[in-house]
């Protein structure tokens, strides 16, 4: 019987002499991460890491079967309905990219409520902003490539709106749509945009902030800080919370297998670009909150007016939303806390209402 502990040394030892490794582990074994009542949130960026490698191992096998362009639709219902198992891989994909694109959200309040974006972590915040912002590019990118009845649509709305910005029209047409409407041509850009460009943005900006979560390690919120550091409690990250954090990931696995199997995405009819719209046409749930938002606005503000004003407060918010990690320093004082908190209690309550009160004012 061979000794395994030998065999598995002598192969560490070869790989470290020729890669170094020690100094990784060395700094895998010194960080540690901090307990405390609300170290439950620190588990929602890994959780979003893991949504994403399934897209990435389910997107990967979609594309052996899906072909951009006029065959979309015919080449989805053959993965839906005649490719073994070809349904089960397309919902864990749907049902991932549903469910990442809310772990970030989840991931982002959380941090902004502990105050994780104050010095050193400003990047950090930044880059998680701009994560979030490809990853809800992935899901309308990827929205239209079924062609079904309700994603082509949804999308031609969604391109209609910033259309209404002076000059943005001819642009979407030439390099977005490929045209004047929504055609097979828009969704082969589509399908590159989804599989080529946004992939070659997301994962270097996921490399380095991965990178600044490492360097600066977890944030710990006000309250906490407020302890000596003698009543601090925090746990090795390697392998106490590494195995935890594994631990969670099977749980989002399951949980993603019972939606896939239990509830299949569904494909409509196939999207006939000579038709009206059909009534109570919406964009996915990500985007409910901009969609209601311009159509509250354009009640009292009509026409092109209100949809510019509704953009142009929307922008205005994002900016904010991006720049509070200047504003909120943790040399500022308790004043400006309180306003960041009380600004960040607005921003979760609006899109939450703005949500769920666009599904009642479908029409």
């Amino acid at each position: 019987m061979p000794d395994l502990k030998k065999i598995g040394a002598a192969i560490y030892g070869w790989v470290n002499e020729r890669l170094d490794l020690e100094p990784m582990l060395e700094h895998a074994r010194a960080k540690t991460v901090p307990v405390h009542k609300h170290t439950f949130w620190y588990y929602w960026g890994g959780i979003s890491l893991c949504l994403f490698l399934v897209q990435v191992v389910t997107g990967i096998l979609l594309m052996i079967y899906y072909r951009p362009g006029p065959d979309s639709y015919a080449s989805v219902r053959e993965i839906t309905y005649e490719i073994h198992f070809g349904w089960l891989i397309r919902s864990l994909h749907a049902w991932a990219a549903n469910l990442m694109v809310a772990a970030v959200f989840i991931h982002m309040f959380s941090v902004f409520f502990m105050k994780a974006y104050q010095k050193p972590r400003e990047f950090g915040w930044w880059t998680g902003l701009a994560l979030l912002g490809v990853c809800m590019v992935f899901g309308f990118s990827g929205y239209l490539l079924p062609m079904d009845e309700l994603s082509f649509f949804a999308t031609k709305v969604g391109l209609s709106i910033p259309g209404v910005m002076p000059g943005a029209e001819p642009v979407i047409a030439a390099l977005v749509r490929a045209g004047p409407e929504v055609n097979d041509f828009t969704v082969q850009r589509f399908f590159a945009l989804h599989v080529v460009v946004l992939p070659l943005l997301f994962i270097p900006l996921l490399a380095f902030h991965l990178f600044l979560v490492q360097k600066h390690g977890n944030a710990v919120p006000p309250s906490e800080r407020l302890k000596p550091e003698a009543q601090r409690k925090s746990i090795p990250f390697f392998p106490n919370f590494a195995l935890k954090d594994l631990a969670v990931w099977l749980i989002v696995v399951n949980v993603l297998a019972l939606l896939a199997a239990f509830f299949p995405w569904q494909l409509g009819p196939q999207a006939d670009l000579l038709k009206p719209a059909p009534i109570g046409i919406h964009p996915e749930w990500y985007f409910m909150n901009q969609f209601e938002l311009l159509k509250v606005i354009g009640r009292f503000v009509p026409g092109v007016a209100g949809e510019v004003a509704g953009i142009g407060l929307f922008t205005a918010g994002m900016v904010l939303w991006a720049l509070i990690p200047l504003y909120d320093t943790e040399t500022a004082g308790g004043r400006r806390a309180r306003r960041a908190t009380y600004f960040g209690l607005f921003v979760l309550l609006s899109m939450l209402a703005l949500t769920v009160y666009g599904y009642f004012d479908l029409k």
